[in-house]
């Protein structure tokens, strides 16, 4: 993969007088009289790579939902000053907010090519694109493909791609949409050591320009990428800062274990500046780390590693779509 841009990510974004933002107001989703968000508040700017982590069930694919339009949503959510509360999936898009699934969505029988091609010209006319020679590729097909390493690929069909790959395909065709704002849910879950790794960089190197947030439940892949994170517990914030930070937070460790009811925050969390915490060496890459104190491991019962904090892998029925699974070993190009 290739380099895109020299900016990198920074805890709470490149923020400037030119820069998208994302602010999101007092955002609420009911299912049922089921509160599954409750009035959530988030900042985001170009240049941050936010990650939202929580217990199970606690909101995260929801709110990305709730952004993109496609559940229900009171407050605001706002990009650039535009409210996206109100429109429809379609426009919301155009505005320059894409989202990805855990299952990457592609058109596997086209190639990778024309995967691109089609999500490029999703803001062109039918004919702009029939009267358009076969050999002319758009550049920001060509930029994109180069960015997601995926241009010794190009012509092979997109089902036949690993896991990894699909889901780079499926960020490259936000990429060609000139999406500002990028929402990933759970982009490396089923992806090999390498594959994440790969994945990672490639946020990095895509978001110093753009505002990335991840839902994510792979603690080590946090640890190493995140420049923020926002925690999330019953559909409400709880904690907002960098890694070590939320590391740190007692109300984090006591959600992560559930010894307690989780005390309910009047205040307003500030978003920590300027910190970037690494990874823990050796640490479990679904574990939080924490000072001190006894952690549950994820999916079992049994106490974990003094400092670590574990997460249940059963998600809220009906709310948050299960893991996609381990595709093909990637292919060389």
């Amino acid at each position: 993969m290739t380099q895109e841009t020299t900016t990198a990510p920074v805890a709470g974004g490149n923020a400037g007088m030119h820069s998208d933002y994302l602010e999101v107001r007092g955002l609420s989703v009911e299912f049922d009289g089921f509160k599954a968000v409750s009035n959530v508040d988030l900042t985001l700017f170009q240049g941050d790579l936010r990650f939202l982590i929580g217990p199970n069930g606690a909101g995260k694919t929801t709110i990305i939902d709730a952004i993109t339009g496609l559940v229900p949503a009171t407050g605001s959510v706002q990009k650039s000053g535009v409210e996206l509360l109100g429109r429809k999936v379609h426009q919301i898009a155009r505005l320059g907010v894409g989202r990805t699934f855990q299952t990457a969505s592609v058109f596997e029988e086209l190639s990778v090519l024309q995967n691109l091609d089609i999500a490029a010209g999703a803001g062109r006319s039918v004919w702009t694109m029939l009267r358009r020679r076969p050999a002319e590729v758009p550049e920001s097909v060509e930029r994109a493909l180069e960015t997601i390493g995926l241009t010794k690929l190009r012509n092979k069909p997109a089902g036949t791609l690993a896991h990894g790959q699909k889901q780079w395909l499926e960020i490259g065709m936000l990429l060609v949409q000139d999406a500002s704002v990028l929402l990933l849910d759970e982009p490396v879950a089923g992806m090999s050591q390498e594959e994440r790794e790969e994945t990672g960089n490639l946020l990095r190197r895509i978001g110093g320009e753009r505002t990335v947030v991840v839902v994510e439940h792979d603690m080590d892949f946090m640890r190493n990428f995140a420049t923020s994170v926002t925690v999330l517990a019953r559909g409400a914030v709880l904690a907002e800062g960098s890694v070590a930070e939320v590391q740190a937070d007692p109300a984090v460790q006591e959600a992560y274990l559930g010894t307690a009811a989780v005390a309910e925050r009047t205040e307003p969390v500030p978003v920590a500046r300027g910190h970037h915490a690494g990874a823990s060496p050796g640490a479990d890459r679904h574990r939080l780390s924490a000072p001190g104190g006894e952690a549950v491991a994820e999916g079992h019962g049994a106490p974990a590693a003094p400092g670590e904090i574990g997460h249940a892998p059963d998600r809220a029925a009906g709310h948050e779509q299960a893991g996609s699974t381990s595709g093909p070993d990637r292919q060389e190009g």
